[in-house]
């Protein structure tokens, strides 16, 4: 996942998200599906590594996660892929896991991880709200609680202005409702960045060009899968558009969810 704006407004136990995750399209990957070996679990799957990107299960946990862009290429010990999945079937709360990963965070490659609870029977139980957390191993993650607004996230730590980053956001903001056709489109966004305007991560500056868009297609890498999550009133909605190379649709999923209580 290299891309994700969200809407959080945490009273209404509202969210909605739009994300884009790019990846080598050598590398396998299943679409969106409930897990046959963790039933609870809703989400792409990484064949390679076992984990994924972003998913959610039965009772309105959601995570996410996107890589760090570093000059330097680290492998973790881990793969940052079982960040998600475990959080999925974890007892701990958002809070208690994080901060859990946190600790362990040199057994991975750089990471951003979003974390959400938001069943509508922690509204209603002991006046706990719906929560969503952020949290990195890289310097200025320290895990935090998400205050309502409008996010970005890409391969940077959480609202760095990159200008997909910035358009997205923008995009976003100015969706009236949940429109698919109109969020999909901001996702299928191709337009590079000006060059005045590109980040300096340490990579080539033709290869930040080509990872300044919204949408990236290349010989070798791109975007692979999209997805709209809408989590409202104890209902999730998640569609996924899974895409292979020359930016060819292979399959969309949909998810329609009545969150059970925890």
């Amino acid at each position: 996942m290299c891309l994700i704006a969200f809407s959080w407004q945490p009273e209404q136990g509202r969210l909605l998200l739009l994300a884009n995750r790019d990846e080598f399209y050598a590398r396998p990957t299943l679409a969106a599906h409930w897990w046959p070996d963790s039933p609870n679990i809703w989400a792409g799957r990484d064949q390679q590594a076992g984990g994924t990107w972003l998913g959610v299960n039965h009772s309105g946990r959601f995570a996410a996660l996107t890589n760090v862009r570093e000059a330097q290429l680290r492998t973790g010990l881990r793969s940052r892929g079982e960040l998600v999945s475990n959080f999925l079937t974890s007892p701990l709360s958002p809070a208690a896991y994080l901060q859990h990963v946190l600790r362990q965070g040199e057994d991975y490659a750089g990471f951003n991880l979003l974390l959400g609870e938001m069943n509508e029977h922690h509204k209603s139980v002991g006046g706990v709200k719906a929560q969503l957390w952020y949290g990195s191993n890289r310097v200025g993650g320290e895990a935090r609680l998400l205050t309502p607004g409008i996010y970005g996230l890409s391969n940077a730590k959480l609202n760095t202005p990159w200008p997909k980053v910035v358009r997205l956001k923008q995009g976003l903001s100015q969706l009236k409702e949940v429109d698919e056709k109109a969020a999909f489109a901001l996702l299928d966004d191709n337009q590079p960045a000006d060059k005045a305007d590109l980040p300096h991560t340490g990579v080539s500056a033709e290869l930040e060009l080509l990872l300044s868009s919204a949408f990236i297609q290349s010989a070798e890498y791109g975007t692979r899968a999209q997805t709209l999550l809408h989590i409202e009133e104890g209902h999730l909605t998640m569609l996924e558009r899974s895409r292979g190379a020359q930016t060819q649709l292979l399959s969309t999923q949909r998810l329609q969810l009545k969150l059970a209580p925890c």
